[in-house]
């Protein structure tokens, strides 16, 4: 018999199993020429529903923005004075009750400062800026105002303060609170479509969970000019919301 037919036949007859296992997980086995029974799990069957819960929390925690702008003729006078400014500002936030783990280092940045020069069609070096930028944790949000003007005065005419966001430090018991909600908020979708629709609504058999929980930002650029005494910068935490969306699917039952 040519090889080559034996080969080509087998493969025929491979082909067919092959492309049916590709589209179930359980494929039985051929008994007595009776047709292979193909079982797809579809997860479109039942009733879909989406829920969400959101719970307003009062933020226990500020996180502020906040650092040294320095500029000189040189890179050696514009780092020298950097360095001395920052020292001073890490040096009041530890004064203030800021933990060193709460202090991070985000941003440290080494540039010339250039002009264009129209006449001679030239790049003009006027000299080099050092930024340095940390993110303070403030845990006690009441003395946020108090450690802002006590880095200021730091920092002095170098401080720049680029914003402060609020946060909650443990969130868990609000995403409970919250599931709670869109869990019920689920059920109840889904029940008023089973009702439409005449069917009974059965266990739930798919969920999918999504979480948003937003810092709120509060955006400042400020370049302190003046170290001269004033009044404690007033710091407001406000509200914000946890929200938590869930995906569910009903069974239908007969």
């Amino acid at each position: 018999m040519n090889k080559k037919l034996l080969i080509g036949g087998l493969v025929a007859l491979l082909v067919p199993v092959i492309i049916l296992t590709g589209c179930s997980s359980s494929v039985p086995a051929v008994s007595g020429g009776s047709p292979i029974e193909v079982n797809v799990n579809n997860q479109q069957e039942g009733i879909w529903s989406n829920g969400e819960g959101k719970v307003t929390v009062t933020p226990d925690i500020a996180t502020v923005s906040l650092g040294i702008e320095s500029q000189a003729d040189t890179v050696d006078e514009a780092q020298s004075s950097a360095a001395s400014a920052m020292e001073s500002v890490m040096n009041a936030l530890a004064a203030n009750g800021v933990a060193e783990k709460d202090i991070q280092t985000r941003y440290f940045n080494i540039s010339q400062v250039t002009r264009w020069d129209d006449r001679n069609q030239e790049e003009i070096v006027m000299g080099y800026r050092v930024t340095n930028t940390v993110t303070a944790k403030i845990r006690e949000i009441s003395k946020a105002g108090a450690i802002i003007d006590a880095v200021a005065l730091a920092g002095g005419d170098l401080t720049r303060v680029n914003n402060i966001g609020f946060s909650v430090d443990d969130p868990s018991q609000y995403y409970q609170e919250a599931r709670d909600k869109a869990m019920a908020d689920a059920k109840n979708k889904a029940e008023q479509l089973a009702g439409l629709a005449g069917v009974k609504l059965g266990k739930p058999t798919y969920i999918s969970e999504s979480s948003y929980y937003p810092p709120v930002p509060v955006y400042r650029d400020v370049a302190y000019e003046s170290a001269a005494p004033a009044p404690t910068t007033p710091i407001s935490p406000g509200e914000m919301e946890i929200t938590l969306n869930l995906q569910v699917t009903y069974a239908i039952v007969n």
